[in-house]
């Protein structure tokens, strides 16, 4: 199975259109273009998730914009989409066709293309800002802190599975997937793009 998209090479960055964050505030957040091919026989599903692994585990050190985040600070992961049951048909995804612009609170519970929205990291990250908090389904792009001088990698990794759906309630967020889809993934296609602020 292969994945590729028409909004950003393989190991390139990403545009400020896709991201959360741009260099002057808030940028496009469109979802990226995304398609596949090479599907295995038997699919009856698709997972999608993105995930970039290299956010800082500092929670302090990323609010004091005064002190740059080394690169070899202690990296983790952070989710910014999560599709589950998206139909065996499906072999892709248009640009700004999930998300266009920022939801302050979070997009609602629904579909995107066909599968069903999860909960992305934004939910916890934003949890008691009276602005922003809220629950954040669907896709919210590149936010990295400016100071940190790391340049962040965002992964899209498609999952193809041998069941049609994975059963998951409303509010489920990266880690059911990977419970739910242990021994159902007949193949992985993943690409991946880069993001910074620190410029």
């Amino acid at each position: 199975m292969r994945i590729r998209s028409d909004s950003f090479g393989h190991r390139e960055p990403i545009p400020a259109d896709f991201a959360m964050g741009g260099p002057d505030g808030f940028g496009g957040n469109r979802n990226p273009h995304l398609a596949w091919d090479e599907v295995p026989d038997g699919t009856r599903s698709f997972a999608l998730l993105c995930i970039d692994p290299d956010a800082p585990t500092d929670g302090a050190l990323v609010a004091d914009a005064g002190t740059p985040i080394p690169v070899e600070h202690p990296r983790g992961d952070f989710v910014h989409w999560v599709v589950a049951d998206l139909p065996a048909g499906v072999r892709g995804i248009a640009a700004g066709s999930c998300s266009d612009g920022v939801s302050a609170g979070g997009k609602p519970a629904g579909e995107d293309a066909g599968g069903v929205r999860g909960l992305n990291d934004y939910t916890g990250w934003f949890a008691g800002d009276a602005a922003m908090g809220g629950q954040y389904f669907g896709y919210d792009g590149p936010y990295p802190p400016a100071h940190d001088l790391r340049e962040h990698r965002y992964f899209f990794r498609l999952f193809a599975l041998d069941v049609p759906s994975l059963g998951l309630p409303t509010g489920f967020a990266a880690g059911d997937v990977f419970r739910a889809m242990h021994g159902h993934v007949l193949a992985e296609a993943a690409l991946y793009g880069t993001y910074t602020l620190n410029r």
